[in-house]
């Protein structure tokens, strides 16, 4: 299931939700997207993974792996765009022939690996048990250092700029004839 970051955090009918998912389902992995994949630039991404169990008083989620594919990647629409290859880690590491047999790449030993485990008990005693995690020091905001040349961030904005221009002329077709219509 793709959704918004909004659905991992928010409170009320989003904290009920997420309860509801991680007792009734096998909630096992959480894949974090960069920003625009799936929805509108600047909106940011996930793919929730999970199998659907009978009823049961116990939760049938037990841990969940989360792969952070967003922290420190930088993506665009036309010139940095993801590519299959760029999943390849993702992939391996989900290990779908035995995913009981999955191995972390971060530890306290290992801070830069994307690949994490939560146990239930964790997730669940999480403010609204918010599936919203990061551990990953996004040296963008650490260092002005980091950051691309000024060349490439004017591109990406022009990237973003065109895409959303795109979008409005798409919504404006759309619009046109009902609009004569009124």
């Amino acid at each position: 299931m793709v959704v918004p970051d909004i659905v991992l955090f928010e409170g009320g009918a989003g904290e009920t939700i997420r309860k509801k998912l991680l007792h009734e389902c096998d909630v096992h992995t959480l894949l974090r997207l960069p920003t625009g994949l799936f929805y509108a630039q600047g909106v940011k991404a996930n793919v929730v993974f999970f199998d659907k169990k009978p009823a049961s008083e116990t939760p049938w989620t037990k841990k969940l792996w989360i792969y952070d594919l967003r922290t420190n990647k930088h993506f665009t629409l036309k010139t940095s765009t993801l590519k299959r290859e760029d999943l390849d880690e993702f992939v391996t590491l989900y290990n779908p022939a035995n995913r009981h047999e999955r191995k972390p790449t971060w530890s306290a030993e290992t801070l830069e690996g994307r690949w994490r485990v939560y146990d239930y008990a964790e997730l669940i005693a999480r403010d609204k048990a918010s599936l919203d995690i990061f551990w990953l020091k996004d040296d963008s905001l650490a260092d002005s250092d980091n950051l691309p040349p000024p060349d490439v961030i004017a591109q990406e904005i022009v990237e973003d700029l065109e895409a959303a221009l795109e979008q409005f002329r798409l919504i404006a077709n759309d619009l046109g004839p009902a609009a004569d219509a009124t």
